[in-house]
């Protein structure tokens, strides 16, 4: 408050905008904060929630003064209920499937399998500020095709609901046998293996374009973008994006048994690598276990990236990334976890492997046991999550830009109002692409959206 006050925020029609270019622990002290409130848990966890740590690396925590201030203005006075809300399962099944089987009902149409490789854009010259120009064609590489030659059904049934696999249905594809034994792993930047190419045209094929990849895809399905527009460049160099590990496990006692004596909450700060992490108990009943474990915890945090550049042909990276972080889980449940989960450890200070639940029943014993749980490394460059680093918001494009008159942009990375890696920051820029594109919704519809 009394920065705000200070530099004049209540007056300045920048609003939280005016302090962007100043890191937030160094604004807070200017300010009058001490050195130990500014190493608190609660701004510790502020960086972790919002992952802040230039590449990946816990000494070097940025987050911008504007957004920081924002994040926590909203966290504590402007959300109804809560601002954190627990989903009943997985993102994929709570969030995506009921969205995917509205927008069918509606009429649209998805082509799975579709790697985007190029925007290609009018022919022209340089795009200097006040130009305008529009996207020709879209190429892309077509990575599979149906057995039926119809469209893919990507949902599979769990426990009676409608649910997203984390791996495709191989059996719907051609040849998805060899597919299958071969490990394509469709969604990964290095596994660049196709079957087709195709190119869509504009005026034949769309109309109106939205570019909904991550930000750090950007370079690689926009290089024409890259090469003719001087502020996507700069957007793509100043905006960061760091890559996060995750894992999940399931156990047959619960956490209370474990010696956890707090309740079930969304917990930050804790220990490197795994700094956030919550029970997720709540969502063991909605999954198909013939036999039900006790609890589930989930797991996430940054991962840090490689000191060298990443070969951009080396196929076996997202593997190599993968298990770095089983490596990571399988240490820091025999470490840091022993603060909190007491319990889970033997007399002689080893952790409890048969605690965790093994669905295939195969009954390994020690770290091998792991092997039954979840973890994955996002380092494929449309997974990457995007920071607020101080100055960078001036960089960020938004999706009502009309440059190109026949696209808009979508994602957590765009000028929406609200710069941080989350579902809110999406939608908010989801609303603008719709209204850059049809007039709808108005922008004063849009929650939380306060920009000229």
């Amino acid at each position: 408050v009394v920065g705000m006050i200070r530099h004049g925020l209540y007056l300045d029609p920048r609003g939280l905008d005016a302090i962007e270019d100043y890191e937030v622990r160094d604004w807070l002290m200017m300010n009058g904060a001490s050195a130990r409130s500014v190493q608190s848990p609660f701004l510790r966890g502020l960086y972790d929630l919002s992952m802040g740590y230039e590449d990946g690396n816990p000494e070097k925590p940025q987050l911008s003064a504007g957004q920081g201030m924002r994040g926590t203005l909203r966290t504590f006075f402007g959300y109804r209920g809560a601002f954190m809300w627990r989903m009943r399962a997985g993102m994929g099944d709570v969030v995506f499937a009921p969205l995917y089987e509205a927008l069918c009902r509606r009429g649209v149409t998805f082509d799975f399998f579709h790697r985007l490789t190029n925007v290609v854009l009018a022919p022209g010259d340089e795009i200097k500020p006040g130009d305008r120009s529009h996207v020709a064609a879209l190429n892309f590489d077509v990575q599979a095709t149906t057995r039926s030659g119809g469209r893919y059904n990507p949902l599979i049934d769990v426990a009676g609901r409608p649910c997203w696999p984390s791996q495709p249905d191989f059996d719907q594809l051609k040849g998805g046998a060899s597919l299958f034994r071969a490990k394509t792993d469709f969604e990964s930047h290095w596994d660049r293996r196709r079957s087709g190419q195709k190119t869509l045209e504009v005026g034949k094929d769309f109309d109106l374009v939205v570019l909904g990849v991550g930000l750090g895809a950007v370079p690689h399905v926009g290089a024409e973008l890259l090469a003719r527009d001087t502020r996507w460049r700069r957007m793509t160099e100043e905006v960061k994006t760091v890559a996060s590990q995750a894992f999940q496990v399931w156990m047959n006692e619960d956490l209370t048994r474990l010696g956890w004596s707090g309740p079930a909450y969304i917990t930050g700060a804790f220990a490197k690598p795994f700094d956030t992490w919550c029970d997720m108990a709540h969502v063991v009943p909605e999954e198909a276990w013939p036999e039900r474990p006790k609890t589930s915890v989930y797991f996430c945090a940054v991962l840090s990236d490689p000191p060298a550049s990443v070969d951009d042909k080396d196929p076996s990276y997202p593997a190599k990334r993968a298990d770095e972080v089983r490596r990571n889980a399988e240490a820091f449940l025999q470490g840091p976890i022993r603060e909190v989960w007491p319990h889970a450890f033997d007399v002689d200070g080893s952790f409890r492997w048969e605690i965790l639940a093994d669905p295939t029943d195969a009954g390994t014993v020690g770290p091998a046991r792991f092997a039954s749980q979840y973890w994955r490394a996002n380092v494929n460059p449309s997974d990457r999550y995007v920071l607020h680093t101080p100055g960078s918001y001036r960089y960020r494009i938004s999706p009502l830009d009309m440059t190109y008159d026949n696209l808009s942009i979508a994602g957590d990375w765009t000028d929406s109002g609200f710069h941080s890696g989350c579902v809110e920051g999406a939608v908010m820029s989801g609303l603008l692409a719709a209204h850059a594109l049809s007039g709808s919704p108005q922008l004063e519809d849009i929650i939380a959206y306060d920009h000229p």
